[in-house]
């Protein structure tokens, strides 16, 4: 509890109503809290923060419009109030956050974190930090963009099934699929999940290891045993494992140079 009697004006800030749903669900027991406003978009945000004043704000960083750090940029950070940040994704903001002490929830959101936050939260309310959180917010943005544009390659991935969360080194991937607005991590002889889509996936990876070989598969080189082609614009690749991975005429080409030698016998 706050020792003086203060209510946190607050806005969840999240394009998933499910996500928005069970932020307020867990937020609701607190009485601290008030839910003055929810918002879809990054321009939904920007409004209410026009709208009204406003002490507490969770803001997803992946958002339609306007992402969080382009609502940052629009209200400045002298103006934003005290902000967790809400990620699916935690390789580059987790870091960049907890270097600068401020706070961050990775979906799904836990009861224990989300309470671990609010303490912190209204710790900072009591000691009237406002200014100092509103620096470190600026700066943790610059932050993020200085990792953003030098990225570090990602050495796991965690992925979840129902309440099972599971961490898949990169190293151990076989190959990856796509699967709508996800992709498949093939590791071990397991099929891991993971909301990213394959074009955003293949920029973090090591493009001399893992290979786009079609339009819907990535191959780790270290498992590839066999190139197989079918006439000059399909084919195969047969892994360590005995999965087969289709081909297509780029594909070929990448995994070729990739595996060319003085001696291939493609050329």
């Amino acid at each position: 509890m706050i020792l003086r009697a203060v209510t946190l004006k607050t806005i969840i800030a999240d394009d998933e109503p499910l996500a928005r749903e069970r932020l307020k669900m867990l937020l609701e027991p607190d009485p601290d809290i008030h839910i003055s406003a929810e918002c879809r978009n990054g321009s939904e945000v920007v409004k209410s923060l026009k709208a009204a004043k406003t002490d507490l704000l969770f803001l997803d960083i992946q958002m339609p419009g306007r992402n969080g750090f382009e609502v940052i940029e629009e209200i400045g950070p002298a103006n934003i109030p005290i902000t967790v940040f809400v990620t699916a994704h935690n390789e580059h903001a987790v870091n960049a956050f907890e270097v600068h002490a401020l706070d961050y929830l990775v979906k799904p959101i836990e009861r224990k974190r989300l309470d671990q936050t609010l303490a912190r939260v209204k710790e900072r309310v009591q000691l009237q930090e406002a200014f100092a959180v509103r620096e470190q917010i600026s700066s943790a943005v610059e932050a993020i963009r200085q990792v953003a544009s030098h990225p570090e390659r990602p050495q796991r991935f965690l992925t979840k099934s129902g309440n099972t969360a599971s961490v898949v080194p990169v190293s151990y991937i076989e190959w990856i699929e796509a699967a709508d607005y996800y992709v498949g991590l093939h590791a071990g002889g397991k099929r891991h999940l993971l909301r990213e889509s394959i074009r955003a996936l293949e920029t973090k990876l090591d493009s001399k290891k893992f290979i786009r070989v079609h339009r819907s598969a990535i191959v780790n080189l270290d498992h590839v045993r066999e190139i197989h082609r079918n006439g000059q614009s399909e084919g195969l690749v047969l892994l360590s494992t005995g999965a087969r991975v289709r081909l297509n005429r780029n594909g070929w080409r990448k995994l070729i140079g990739a595996t060319s030698t003085s001696t291939n016998p493609f050329l």
